[in-house]
C-alpha cells in the first residue's frame, strides 16, 4: 500500500474515532478536489507530517482563501509574446499542446502521487521557463484548479518575465530568513495561479537550496494547491536541479529540437537516475515535422527574449 493510501486510511480512522473535543479549534484545509482523490490535500498533509514531523503541526493548516488574502497582490502584466493563452495568434495550436500535456499529467496523477513537479532541461535556452508558465496557465483555466509556480533558478531567475511580475521578494529572501512565506507568494491576477519569484540575487544559491527551508515551504503550502510546479536551473551546468529533483514527486525534462545534442540529453537523464522522470517536452519543433506544433516567440536561459520561433510538442 502506498504512503498516500496509508495516510488516507489513517485520516479516516481518526475521523471515525475522534470525540468532538478533539476537533475543537481545528482549521481544515480547503483545496480543490482532485478528479480521483477528493481528499488528497488532507492525505498529503498527513503524509508530510509523518515524513517530516518537526516541520509541521496541526496549527499549520492553511486554506487557499486565507493564503490568497494574506499573500502579496502586485499587478501582473502577462507578456502575450510568450503566453499562448492570451495571444489569439498562438492559441489555436499552442494552447492545445499544453492542454494535451496537462491531460497526460493528470492521467499519471491518477495512478501515482504527483503534486510537486520540477521542470528542467539539460542546458540553457531549451524553453523550460516557457513550458512552466504555459503549463500552469493551462491548468488554472480548468474550474477550481489551484497552481503555485516557483522560480528556483536562483542563478538566472526569469519566470517573472512572462508574468510581468515583480522579481522580489522571492525564494532567496525566504530561504535566507528575510521574508516569510506570505511575503514571497504573489497572486497578481484573477484566478487561482500563485507565484513565488526567484528573489534577490545571491552569491550562494546552492547552499540556500540545501538549507532545508525549501522542503519546509513545500510541505507547508503544497496541500493547498492541486499542483506546485518548480522552474529550475538546467541540469548539467550546475548541481541545483539535481538537488531539487529530490524534493518533488516528478520531473519534466524539456529538450529543444534541433539544438540539444542527443548525448547531452542522455547525460541529463543520467543525472536524474533514481528520480521519477514523468516525461519529456520536445520544444521548438519545426511546424512541418508535427501536426500539432505551433510558433511562439520564446526566450532562453540567461539570454532574455529571442527572435526565433520555437514550437512545443509533447511526447
Amino acid at each position: 500500500m502506498s504512503r498516500i493510501h496509508e495516510a488516507l486510511k489513517k485520516a479516516e480512522q481518526e475521523r471515525a474515532t475522534a470525540q468532538p473535543a478533539d476537533l475543537e479549534g481545528a482549521t481544515p484545509i480547503t483545496a480543490s478536489a482532485d478528479p480521483v482523490r477528493p481528499s488528497e490535500a488532507e492525505a498529503f498533509f498527513a503524509e508530510t507530517v509523518a515524513r517530516h514531523p518537526s516541520s509541521l503541526s496541526g496549527a499549520d493548516f492553511l486554506r487557499f482563501d486565507d493564503l490568497r488574502a494574506r499573500c502579496a497582490h502586485p499587478e501582473w502584466h502577462l507578456d502575450p509574446n510568450v503566453n499562448v493563452f492570451t495571444n489569439s495568434a498562438l492559441m489555436a495550436h499552442g494552447a492545445e499542446q499544453f492542454r494535451t500535456l496537462r491531460s497526460r499529467l493528470y492521467q499519471m496523477k491518477s495512478a501515482q502521487t504527483l503534486k510537486t513537479l520540477l521542470v528542467t532541461s539539460s542546458i540553457p535556452a531549451e524553453g523550460k521557463t516557457f513550458v512552466t508558465n504555459n503549463l500552469a496557465q493551462s491548468i488554472v483555466r480548468q474550474p477550481d484548479r489551484r497552481v503555485l509556480i516557483i522560480d528556483a533558478d536562483l542563478r538566472c531567475s526569469r519566470l517573472h518575465v512572462p508574468l510581468g511580475a515583480p522579481s522580489s521578494p522571492g525564494l532567496t529572501d525566504y530561504l535566507n530568513g528575510r521574508a516569510n512565506e506570505m511575503g514571497v507568494i504573489q497572486h497578481g491576477a484573477e484566478g487561482n495561479l500563485c507565484f513565488i519569484p526567484g528573489g534577490t540575487l545571491v552569491s550562494n544559491p546552492s547552499e540556500l537550496l540545501a538549507n532545508g527551508k525549501l522542503q519546509t515551504l513545500l510541505a507547508r503550502v503544497s496541500p493547498v494547491f492541486d499542483w506546485v510546479i518548480i522552474d529550475s536551473p538546467p541540469l548539467l551546468p550546475v548541481a541545483d536541479a539535481s538537488a531539487l529533483a529530490d524534493l518533488v514527486d516528478g520531473v519534466l525534462l524539456v529538450v529543444r529540437a534541433g539544438s540539444t545534442p542527443s548525448a547531452t540529453a542522455q547525460r541529463a537523464c543520467q543525472e536524474l537516475a533514481g528520480r521519477n522522470i514523468v516525461g519529456v517536452v520536445l520544444n521548438a519543433v519545426e511546424q512541418a515535422h508535427t501536426y500539432g506544433s505551433y510558433y511562439a516567440p520564446g526566450y532562453g536561459y540567461g539570454y532574455g527574449y529571442g527572435n526565433q520561433p520555437p514550437a512545443t510538442e509533447t511526447r
